[in-house]
């Protein structure tokens, strides 16, 4: 646990599950992707929590209510030959914004990649989404200008697979 302020960071329990759902939702809203969650509760619960997981959620709270999450799991780069953390979502209320919520997550975020040997934090960002890109940039983050993200998924994904 972490505190920034009045905010406290703490990992997400199974009972946080539906929290969970409900800021995937908001940020999905906020990015205009609604229609693209499709994710369950059951989904997320083994996710986080089942047999083996593959993600890892830590919730920002202040006064003990949860106000914002972050959504990640270990990535690694051949290049460094290390690991590091893929931070899949940060999302922070938006009447909760401005008091250090996305700040402190973050710098959990930041610390819990060095405790764990990792060479460095990595995430994408829409790039019409000014306030966050203002927000990472003041944190010290830079653009990979370089890169472009490419996704197979659907009945891409499943062609592809039937290729052998």
């Amino acid at each position: 646990m972490s505190a920034a302020a009045d905010i406290l960071i703490r990992a997400a329990t199974r009972a946080d599950v539906p929290q969970v759902l409900r800021f995937i939702r908001a940020l999905a809203a906020y990015e205009r992707l609604e229609s693209q969650v499709v994710a369950r509760e059951a989904d997320l619960e083994l996710a986080l929590f089942g047999p083996r997981p593959c993600a890892e959620v830590v919730l920002a709270c202040l006064d003990g209510t949860p106000v914002g999450f972050a959504l990640f799991f270990q990535n690694f780069s051949t290049f460094i030959g290390k690991p590091g953390i893929y931070l899949e979502d940060l999302f922070v209320l938006p009447e909760a914004r401005g008091r250090g919520a996305g700040r402190a997550l973050l710098a959990w975020l930041a610390r819990a990649t060095l405790e764990r040997g990792g060479a460095r934090l990595d995430w994408a960002v829409l790039d019409w989404n000014a306030p966050s890109i203002g927000f990472y940039r003041s944190v010290g983050a830079a653009a990979l200008a370089d890169w472009t993200t490419y996704r197979l998924s659907g009945a891409a994904l499943a062609a592809l697979a039937a290729t052998g």
